[in-house]
């Protein structure tokens, strides 16, 4: 039976999780975790609430044959998972990890195989997408097997994204999607779908515990991302409405960060001790502190977890290195490096660039969550589209009256009191009382659970956030200008999408006609911004400093029958589709042609 369900899917970064809603059982029924089958150790598959995602290349001697087989796939050709972690954590060397994270990243070639990011040629690679597309695959067998009467790509599928995710990433996550065999696929950001799973545990007391002019941040720490959301509480025809009005830039700092300065910790002990890592070995330290690291906050009498290397030589036993992470370790390093007590005013500081850097991730310059939180509650949210609904404080600062922590990295109790404590004392000095901390129901699950909870609401059965566009989208306009030797004419930038533009929903930029370049090739530029929000679509930007973000250009022929090199006066027609990806329109006077512009996302190959 098609669509009988609604599923929730949570893409993360470290790991991915499924909940599903049977649509057939009315009112009676309730969103379910569903536990995801995986090879667990060689010969050994099993049930787990969680798939990390981690994605292990198999070498010829790796494991014995047939060990790896799946009830779906006897011979698989990479191994997807909890038996992929563990055995990256020994050969980091043939381990794809952070696929998510490279997926947000304009500078690499997503399209491209680049990952595992350094191997040597010898280890086969695979693209961002083709490993996201591997784990999406692995989630859908996994619900086929034990759901055989409805294959998951048939169903409903919310499929979550960070709210900082830039078009270029959504559209890459789409295809994924669409790689494994996905034909209903809509987009949702994260913190929105953890906002959705607290609701979804509320049940009709929620309307009891927030009132209008309530303002929520959401404050989502994951394995690759710390990504934060405002969503206020306002008034409709007598009716709670909730609405997002913020949402930060795309900050990678997270767990990875966390764990490979435990790396770096451990590191400098074994050194100390006369032995050398070299960087493959650094690799497997800081997936084993990664290990370590979960097990020491989740395990409330471990004071410390033993970390074992492999040595550089050919011997098993004897070759091996091991250390010890202790709790005091893990608390000292997360707590003073990644949350510390600053005040309201202190921004991330700007690392020096030096002038020839090695590729890789765009990691954030600064550690420090807090400091991302404070810069984001000053400049990212001082311009909103409901400028009346945020809570201000006299520096100006948005001052929220709830907190709701989501993302791994926030299971530990300890810096989810860190930040509260940090957030308690901003808010004092602005003359408000605490924040109000909404009980979060299982971090692991809320933003699968969450989202399967929105595809409820799409179909009139829940409470639904108003939202839309994360940022607003411009193209550039190159101005009408005398050609100066040497200089290009100047480019300006014309709001196409403004911030919130809802699904589904289109605008058109009256009373001004452009120029379209027919019949040669053509370069189209896009931006965005995340703090400009209140252009209306048609807004003319002529300086716009750091406050656009330039995406990847567009290069393109447009043809029309009978002209060549020509300047076509156009309209322009703006679209935000139901699954909330942009489409830009060139419309001639008459209405006769109509072109479609896409971003970017159409790489070279490696």
């Amino acid at each position: 039976m098609p669509n009988r369900y609604v599923i929730g899917i949570d893409l993360g970064t470290t790991n991915c999780a499924l909940a599903s809603r049977d649509t057939s059982l009315d009112d009676q029924g309730r969103i379910e975790i569903r536990n995801i089958a995986q090879v667990v150790n060689p010969g050994e598959v099993a049930d787990r609430p969680l798939l990390p995602s981690f994605l292990y290349v198999p070498g010829e001697v790796d494991f014995p044959a047939g060990s790896t087989a799946l009830p779906w796939d006897p011979q698989p050709a990479h191994v997807v998972g909890e038996l992929a972690r563990k055995r990256g954590a020994e050969n980091a060397v043939r381990l794809v990890a952070s696929a998510k994270s490279w997926l947000s990243f304009a500078g690499a070639q997503r399209t491209a195989p680049i990952l595992p990011w350094g191997a040597p040629p010898e280890v086969p690679h695979i693209s961002p997408v083709d490993a996201s597309a591997a784990y999406l695959r692995h989630l859908a067998a996994a619900f086929d097997a034990s759901t055989p009467d409805s294959p998951l790509a048939q169903q409903d599928v919310l499929l979550t994204v960070p709210a900082s995710f830039d078009e270029e990433a959504r559209e890459l996550t789409l295809r994924a999607a669409h790689s494994a065999g996905f034909a209903n696929v809509t987009l949702l950001e994260e913190p929105q779908a953890a906002l959705y799973a607290w609701l979804d545990a509320q049940g009709d007391t929620w309307r009891r515990k927030i009132r209008v002019g309530d303002l929520i941040l959401v404050c989502d720490v994951g394995g690759g991302t710390t990504d934060l959301s405002l969503i206020a509480v306002s008034e409709h025809d007598g009716d709670l409405v909730l609405e997002r009005v913020a949402v930060g830039d795309h900050i990678l700092l997270g767990g990875d960060n966390m764990d490979l300065a435990l790396a770096r910790l451990l590191q400098q002990r074994i050194e100390e001790g006369g032995q050398r890592l070299d960087t493959w070995q650094l690799h497997a330290l800081w997936h084993q502190c990664r290990l370590a690291k979960e097990v020491l906050f989740t395990e409330k009498k471990r004071r410390q977890h033993p970390v074992t290397l492999l040595g550089k030589g050919s011997r098993l036993i004897g070759g091996t290195i091991t250390t010890q992470l202790t709790l005091d370790d893990v608390s000292r390093v997360l707590l003073d490096g990644f949350f510390p007590e600053v005040p309201s005013d202190e921004m991330p500081a700007r690392q020096r660039r030096v002038g020839l850097q090695e590729l890789g991730l765009p990691y954030a310059a600064d550690p420090g969550v807090t400091r991302h939180l404070a810069r984001f509650l000053t400049r990212q949210a001082a311009t909103t589209v409901s400028a009346a609904s945020v809570r201000r404080g006299p520096s100006g600062l948005a001052c929220p009256t709830h907190l709701l922590f989501n993302g791994g990295v926030m299971k530990a109790a300890a810096l989810r009191e860190r930040i509260v404590s940090v957030l308690d004392g901003w808010l004092k000095q602005e003359g408000f009382k605490p924040v109000t901390v909404l009980d979060a129901d299982n971090l692991d699950h809320a933003v699968a659970r969450g989202a399967a909870y929105y595809g409820m609401a799409r179909r009139g059965r829940g409470i639904r956030i108003r939202s839309g566009a994360s940022r607003s989208y411009y193209i550039g306009i190159e101005s009408a200008m005398p050609a100066v030797p040497g200089i290009p004419a100047p480019l300006k930038a014309l709001c196409v999408v403004p911030f919130g533009m809802e699904e589904g929903t289109s605008a058109t930029m009256d009373g001004r006609e452009f120029g379209l370049i027919v019949g040669e090739p053509a370069e189209f530029r896009f931006l965005s911004s995340t703090i400009r929000k209140t252009d209306p679509a048609g807004t003319l930007i002529e300086d716009w400093g750091d406050e656009l973000e330039e995406l990847g250009p567009l290069d393109v022929t447009l043809r029309v029958e009978g002209k060549e090199d020509a300047v076509v006066p156009v309209k322009l027609e703006s679209r935000v589709t139901e699954v909330g990806t942009l489409e830009l329109w060139c419309v001639t006077r008459d209405g006769s042609h109509r072109w479609k512009l896409e971003l970017n996302i159409r790489e070279r190959e490696a």
